[in-house]
């Protein structure tokens, strides 16, 4: 893809990813240092649920911004692709 989609909400999705960066990083560290699997695994799915806020967010922004097309079934189309990752 080489045209650039860029939204408002790019920059929050962004910062929400860094964030999830940041505790997957401590999950790996608490791995490493061999923390208690209970701990370890509650991390993981506040990770987890982090990235899938972001993944929705992402998915509901491009479907208020980007289908609007001329063409119906174009938009169709590209809803029916995109709601695979919901």
């Amino acid at each position: 893809m080489s045209d650039s989609h860029v939204h408002a909400t790019h920059p929050a999705l962004i910062t929400r990813l860094k964030r999830a960066d940041g505790h997957l990083r401590a999950v790996i560290g608490m791995i490493e240092a061999g923390r208690p699997c209970l701990e370890i695994v509650q991390q993981m799915q506040a990770v987890e649920k982090a990235i899938t806020n972001a993944k929705r967010a992402l998915i509901h922004d491009h479907m208020d911004h980007c289908l609007d097309t001329e063409d119906p079934a174009t938009d169709r189309e590209e809803l029916r692709a995109i709601a695979r990752y919901l």
